[in-house]
């Protein structure tokens, strides 16, 4: 009998934690963001903390600093005032989408690109950043764009990727090599066993500052719009947010956080 009565009651606590969770997320899908930062007066932002010139965490301040997260601060107090609050949650691409569902965050800005895909699970704000594929050089390089790219030339890119497809649509006589990861791929560019190394623009923009004797050659040669990542079924939030976004590119404010972190570039800004 006791064997029946403790299963019995842990099957009861496993209907009521589940329904305790049902509620949960159909609080979180039903909350009007809009509504809630009017009496808080704070955005949760979801961001990259390892991303250099996006989202990047600096040791001795213990502060996330980047342009995305300029934005998303500029935007804040944009909807909300001088005294609203911007508080900042790290993400990664796995993460972002499943904390935005989940209402850990209120909005998503982590150089994410507007996909038709994401579409089908978030909705998207206006391009703050125009992101595309780049190609990263040595200084002095005779490589200018993707149309000096032959078959005398390696270009170096990442297993798994898109960016090895895409030069080869570009530049079909170019030979590829691909590395592991982004770090291998750059090292491999400065021992010389490549004459280009190929990926998103805003990556190759972060080594390039890193590393003053490499810099970006030519254009974009894809697109890959960059947008801020909201629920769904939170309209009123995102017109918010698209509003504060299209009164910092009217107003200056857009131009002077581009140029604070991009004051050689013109690649990315968006009008």
């Amino acid at each position: 009998m006791k064997k029946h009565k403790s299963f019995r009651l842990l099957f009861l606590l496993s209907i009521v934690l589940l329904a305790l969770v049902g509620c949960k997320g159909a609080s979180v899908a039903d909350e009007n963001i809009a509504e809630r930062i009017k009496e808080t007066k704070e955005i949760t932002w979801g961001v990259k903390y390892d991303t250099r010139l996006f989202g990047m965490m600096d040791i001795k301040s213990g502060e996330v600093q980047g342009f995305d997260i300029d934005i998303a601060k500029a935007i804040t107090k944009k909807i909300l005032g001088k005294e609203g609050q911007a508080n900042f949650v790290e993400v990664t691409s796995k993460t972002r989408i499943p904390l935005l569902k989940n209402g850990n965050i209120d909005a998503i800005i982590a150089t994410m690109t507007i996909t038709d895909e994401r579409k089908k699970q978030v909705d998207f704000s206006d391009v703050y950043f125009d992101a595309g594929q780049s190609l990263l050089v040595k200084k002095g390089s005779s490589i200018q764009s993707v149309t000096d790219l032959d078959a005398s030339t390696t270009v170096l890119a990442v297993k798994g990727s898109t960016s090895a497809a895409n030069i080869r649509e570009h530049a079909p006589d170019a030979n590829i090599l691909e590395l592991e990861n982004y770090a291998e791929a750059f090292t491999a560019l400065q021992s010389g066993q490549g004459d280009a190394m190929t990926t998103d623009n805003a990556i190759l923009l972060g080594m390039a500052d890193e590393n003053p004797a490499y810099t970006l050659a030519g254009g974009t040669f894809t697109n890959e719009p960059y947008g801020i990542a909201i629920n769904k079924g939170q309209e009123e939030f995102l017109d918010k947010v698209n509003q504060a976004l299209a009164e910092m590119i009217a107003d200056g404010t857009y131009d002077e956080i581009y140029q604070h972190w991009f004051p050689n570039e013109t690649d990315g800004k968006v009008d």
